[in-house]
């Protein structure tokens, strides 16, 4: 049984790092510099503590790889990539295979289930960044993570059990649940956040836009019948696994939006984050213009690679009002 990471990204890159360190078969799917890199070089995981290098065969297609029927696909790419990564999976002969979504938003297993019948949906919480073609960056001690993992839409099998105790072994924080989505809806919530801080820049105060983010998100999950766990509130395990300590000379931009545009990737996942709340409001006669507008300003942002940072909170107040939206005083 080998672990295929398809997308050896920030994110990516820490589990299949980690679990090839830990003794796991593993194979990389990645594109460009970096998968040049890390076939000739392996992947550097660097953490607080130390740097060690993972040393796995990475190819860029998944046609270049010997599939067998016990190996599992976890899928790390940005949401905007999944259909194109599905379509090469499906054109390389993958069938039976369990597909792990290991991604932000919930469109991922939808798209997923469309086309396989094995699909598991895993909620990430995992502080990364990568500053070089063969390297990657965890802060979190002393896991390097945590997910929360289980069959989609509902239920967990073998497979789950499977991934958790080989993430276990690799020093990630792991748990099967059959109620995973709650998780992921959850994770969704507090991912509303990523516009603002690509927009304003990380640690910029932005309580009240935030609040009303929250709000609608909130608002549009009641009116859908979504239940969801809010993964930021007290969590013994986040407690007792992950404590963020910086690395020595590595500067951590944000979160993951906020690492696209400071990439200039030229796309975001925004339209899968808090477009996902202007979606279900539309469906479900809730409005969500605030996520609705954040949605479009950060994908605008994308396409013409403005950096994080560049409004402050008096404009983008300032453009929201303009486009009619009225904040709490």
């Amino acid at each position: 049984m080998k672990f295929v990471i398809y997308g050896v990204g920030a994110i990516g890159g820490a589990i299949g790092a980690a679990l090839s360190l830990s003794g796991a078969e593993v194979v990389g799917i990645a594109r460009g510099a970096r998968q040049a890199a890390i076939a000739e070089r392996g992947l550097l995981l660097r953490t607080p503590d130390d740097a060690r290098r993972a040393r796995f065969p990475c190819v860029s297609d998944p046609a270049e790889i010997a599939f067998g029927p016990e190996d599992a696909i976890l899928l790390t790419m940005k949401t905007q990539d999944t259909l194109a990564a599905l379509m090469r999976l499906r054109s390389a002969g993958v069938t039976g295979q369990p597909i792990f979504c290991v991604q932000n938003g919930v469109s991922n297993e939808p798209l997923a289930l469309r086309r396989f019948a094995e699909v598991h949906a895993v909620t990430v919480r995992m502080p990364t960044f990568v500053t070089a073609p063969d390297d990657v960056c965890a802060f979190s001690v002393p896991k390097h993570g945590i997910c929360d993992i289980g069959r989609y839409p509902s239920g967990s099998n073998a497979h789950d059990d499977r991934l958790a105790e080989a993430l276990r072994r690799a020093d990630i924080g792991a748990d099967v649940w059959p109620d995973v989505m709650a998780w992921k809806h959850g994770k969704l919530l507090f991912n509303l956040h990523n516009a603002l801080e690509a927009i304003l820049g990380r640690g910029v105060d932005c309580t009240r836009l935030h609040a009303c983010v929250r709000a609608e998100g909130e608002a549009v999950l009641r009116a859908a019948g979504i239940a969801w766990h809010p993964v930021e509130s007290v969590d013994p395990r986040r407690d007792a696994m992950m404590r963020f300590r910086p690395i020595d000379g590595v500067s951590y931009d944000g979160g993951s939006t906020t690492q696209s545009l400071v990439r200039g990737a030229g796309s975001v996942e925004t339209d899968y984050i808090n477009g996902e709340i202007a979606l279900l409001g539309r469906l479900h006669g809730v409005a969500a213009p605030l996520n609705g507008f954040l949605a479009d300003l950060v994908a605008d942002f994308a396409e013409r690679r403005v950096r994080p940072g560049s409004l402050g909170n008096a404009e983008l107040e300032a453009r929201v009002a303009a486009r009619g939206i009225a904040l709490p005083a």
